[in-house]
């Protein structure tokens, strides 16, 4: 299916549902989709991002994941607070792409094209992108904060392992790239080499700790993790706001989109991913079905031990030497900056 027919079903769904709500305020396009020319194919391992603006006091929970018209939609709530200015959109490095280009799909009152027009204007202004790139580095500090060797081993790794991904985040945002969630790693080699600094993304993957897994290792924790994501899905009751990430309608992205990967011999940068769902699976099954949580334990240590986290002390070693690199990231990326031809210079506020 084509983009642009994926967000005609988006744009459909917004209207036959979510602009019914008497609260409804607006909606907009997020994730990798927005990044996409309109006649390129959707991905069989994306899904499409929907924003839908609330005026209620607090949004809904997050609606999820699910199929319309054979495409796969996610849905996430957001208040005025959430957007509140094009200066606080330009400062936010995962919202800010979402209005460098037309993703509106619905906008009553008008603030989301203005928004949107505001923003374009200023993406790319140096600024802006430095304060993006130091948003992304601050919540890797944050995040890290969070570590605590009291807490399940899977709430620990999950704790170390998005805060150390959100080094690719910082580059991406260098380079006016999508700061995408899945593919972080896929996406950062790309750009890496694309500036001069493919060495740069060894050490992005030695800090994860994967730099050196071979691709039937990497098979092997894919395998492992596919049997606890089916015995999550099929027990899955308490809500997180991951559930709908770990479900039968999401098993062609957490699985699939994992095999894709690694039969084209981008098995390293399918790690982070398997990782991350491998754990998420575990809190399900621990809230869920602690009986059947035990079977999947061993997969998952054996993959903490390949990834050299096999301990708390481990993950707190790992997350000191992710602190080290911030100084060498922060380097690199305003190395991207000088050299991206699309980041000017500011022309004044507006």
């Amino acid at each position: 299916m084509k983009v642009r027919d994926a967000r005609t079903v988006a744009a459909r769904w917004v209207r036959e549902h979510a602009a019914t709500a008497p609260d409804f305020a607006g909606a907009f396009l997020s994730g990798s989709s927005v990044w996409l020319p309109e006649d390129a194919e959707l991905p069989a391992a994306s899904d499409v991002d929907i924003m839908v603006v609330t005026t209620a006091p607090r949004p809904p929970a997050k609606l999820g994941k699910f199929t319309r018209d054979g495409v796969l939609l996610e849905v996430t709530y957001l208040t005025w607070d959430d957007v509140p200015s094009a200066e606080a959109v330009l400062v936010n490095y995962h919202l800010a792409g979402c209005f460098r280009t037309d993703t509106v799909l619905a906008d009553p009152t008008g603030r989301l094209t203005d928004l949107h027009l505001r923003c374009a204007a200023r993406y790319a202004e140096r600024p802006w992108v430095l304060r993006r790139c130091a948003a992304a580095r601050a919540r890797i500090v944050e995040g890290l904060g969070v570590l605590r060797a009291t807490d399940p081993s899977h709430d620990q790794v999950t704790a170390w392992l998005f805060p150390t991904g959100v080094t690719t985040h910082v580059l991406l945002t260098a380079g006016l790239r999508n700061p995408t969630v899945r593919l972080r790693y896929l996406a950062a080699r790309t750009l890496l080499e694309q500036y001069g600094h493919a060495g740069f993304h060894e050490e992005l993957l030695a800090l994860l700790g994967c730099a050196d897994m071979t691709r039937r290792r990497a098979e092997e924790h894919l395998r492992t993790m596919t049997a606890a994501f089916d015995a999550a899905a099929r027990v899955a009751a308490t809500p997180f706001f991951f559930s709908s990430d770990i479900s039968p309608a999401a098993r062609p992205i957490a699985v699939d989109g994992g095999r894709a990967l690694i039969d084209r011999g981008d098995h390293r940068e399918a790690v982070f991913w398997i990782a991350a769902t491998y754990a998420r699976c575990l809190k399900i099954l621990a809230c869920d079905a602690p009986e059947a949580r035990a079977a999947f334990v061993p997969g998952f240590a054996e993959l903490r031990a390949d990834l050299g986290v096999a301990s708390a002390g481990d993950l707190e070693r790992r997350a000191n030497d992710v602190h080290a690199f911030l100084p060498r990231l922060w380097d690199v990326a305003e190395a991207i900056i000088d050299a991206n031809p699309e980041v000017r210079a500011a022309a004044g506020i507006r």
